[in-house]
């Protein structure tokens, strides 16, 4: 356990401290935020067709309401939560590239209903899309990172510890135990 929280804490920090930086935003995070708000404008116009999207902001033409997906809204934070979370998991590689794949998709799937419901909802009642924007979507994306991640850990396939008999059910990767922190004592 004290391996994974070192880590976590470590990639969380190294991760989020990387994506802050200029160049970063430049050259990864603003495209990326671009391609959010392409795909938004695609999905709202199979069913509305006066959207435009430019760049990270997505505009009503006939309204001009707008609104630019800035960081913090784009998933990134939640993406990068639930990468640092199943890397630093003990398990093999494999399941922690399945893992963070199906995150990626399930996080930014949501962070798409997200924006979409943002959208009408701000065209709509301003007061109604502070309250959503601020509170309401902002913890769901993370709690989506975080449930992603109890299921992946659902998922692992069980391991068999060190000197047992590899029975079913028994684990070493166990969040709750990590048998490279437990100190045996000797009477």
């Amino acid at each position: 356990m004290l391996r994974f929280s070192i880590l976590f804490i470590v990639l969380l920090l190294g991760l989020f401290t990387l994506e802050v930086l200029q160049p970063v935003q430049d050259a990864v995070i603003l495209p990326f935020t671009s391609v959010i708000a392409s795909i938004s404008v695609f999905l709202i116009e199979l069913f509305d067709d006066g959207v435009i999207s430019a760049g990270k902001i997505i505009r009503d033409l006939d309204s001009g309401f707008a609104i630019s997906i800035e960081p913090g809204c784009n998933g990134v934070e939640a993406l990068i939560i639930l990468f640092a979370a199943i890397f630093a998991f003990p398990a093999p590689l494999k399941h922690k590239l399945i893992g963070f794949a199906i995150g990626f998709f399930a996080i930014q799937g949501l962070n798409l209903v997200r924006i979409i419901s943002l959208f009408y909802m701000g065209q709509w009642n301003m007061t109604w899309f502070n309250w959503f924007h601020l509170y309401l979507w902002q913890a769901l994306i993370i709690l989506d990172a975080l449930v992603v991640w109890l299921i992946w850990l659902r998922l692992l396939p069980p391991r068999p510890r060190e000197g047992g008999d590899g029975g079913p059910g028994e684990r070493s990767d166990d969040p709750g135990r990590d048998d490279g922190d437990l100190a045996t004592a000797s009477s």
